[in-house]
């Protein structure tokens, strides 16, 4: 459902509107537009490159002209190309466990067979984000989505996601390490990894401190405007402070944990080449 955003009225880039993530995913950023939107304003007829994209609740927050949006979950990044080319859900969807676990059987056959890319696993990866637990993606080592049943009250299903298929329509799509993409120049560059915590199974591979390093001098040596995002870890810290980023501390609107701790996190916005 197409919703209204004051990014709208001010960049006048999109007149068709901003729409909603069309998933639930877990660390979503749109909490962080509002520390965006200024430094978008002044690149906002660049090309806007996410190589983490998740979710894309940043990239349907800014809505770009052209993007470059990769991730390293194939199965994620499916289900953007068939929402591209006008995905329709004829699936039974149903808010119980039985159902459920028959679909992720299904899911991960399809899997299995190595038919990952089709429209029918993009179809099952929705219904599973939907009714799974807190919008988890997760994958065993073995390669195969085990998130369990989500137990909500009450579930909104899609079954037509047209708006998607024109918003996305200069948007390039890729998935892989962020290390092939390409970047132009002049590209505004948004990363958000996946953050120096315990848990980060996002994907089979997981995402350890060498690939933390890794991104943050890649992006480094990027001549055009660069938010980085992440917690704001020590360690984090110290090494973008010595690859010559700017920091920004932010306050995310979640908690440290979920064992009684409710102090709110502290994030951190790595910026080069940008106005401060």
């Amino acid at each position: 459902m197409a919703i209204s955003h004051p990014a709208q009225a001010v960049f006048g880039v999109r007149t068709n509107g901003v729409v909603r993530p069309p998933l639930k995913w877990a660390g979503s950023k749109r909490w962080q537009l509002p520390h965006l939107v200024a430094y978008w304003h002044c690149n906002r007829y660049h090309r806007l490159v996410e190589p983490f994209c998740g979710g894309l609740a940043v990239t349907l927050g800014l809505m770009p002209n052209r993007a470059l949006l990769n991730d390293i979950n194939p199965h994620l990044i499916n289900f953007y190309q068939w929402l591209k080319r006008g995905l329709s859900v004829n699936l039974q969807q149903e808010n119980n466990g039985t159902s459920y676990y028959s679909h992720r059987e299904e899911f991960n056959r399809l899997l299995y067979a190595g038919q990952g890319d089709s429209a029918e696993a993009a179809v099952l990866f929705y219904y599973l984000n939907r009714t799974g637990y807190n919008g988890l993606c997760r994958f065993n080592r073995a390669g195969e989505f085990n998130v369990p049943f989500g137990r909500y009250k009450r579930i909104n299903y899609r079954t037509e996601f047209v708006e998607y298929k024109d918003g996305f329509k200069d948007w390039d799509l890729m998935t892989g390490h962020f290390s092939r993409i390409s970047l132009d120049p002049a590209d505004f560059v948004y990363a958000d990894p996946p953050y120096d915590v315990e848990f980060r199974q996002y994907s089979k591979d997981g995402f350890g401190w060498e690939e933390q390093v890794k991104t943050a001098e890649w992006l480094a040596k990027h001549p055009g405007p660069v938010v980085l995002s992440n917690q704001a870890t020590k360690r984090i810290k110290r090494l973008y402070r010595e690859l010559g980023y700017t920091l920004r501390f932010v306050e995310a609107p979640r908690r440290i944990s979920c064992t009684g701790d409710r102090t709110p996190a502290p994030e951190v916005l790595a910026i080069r080449n940008l106005p401060e």
